[in-house]
């Protein structure tokens, strides 16, 4: 696991745990299984950037939302 897909996850687990969306009604909005979403969020699995952009949609924010989350983990 690289620190990449750790922290990306953690920021997908912080946003979706913010806006009190389970792990399955995320991966539904996303169009994700509910296993591969609990991958990403555990730094398991190495998402697209096109499910990234699902997830962010999913959460109703910008891909760049998203980036910026993760990004703020180093501060």
């Amino acid at each position: 696991m690289s620190t990449i897909t750790i922290k990306i996850g953690r920021s997908v687990r912080t946003l979706r745990e913010g806006r009190r969306l389970s792990q399955e009604a995320l991966a539904d909005l996303a169009g994700v299984s509910r296993s591969f979403l609990g991958e990403i969020e555990r730094g398991e699995a190495v998402p697209s950037i096109e499910t990234l952009q699902k997830l962010a949609d999913a959460l109703g924010e910008k891909l760049s939302f998203l980036i910026t989350q993760y990004e703020r983990l180093d501060e």
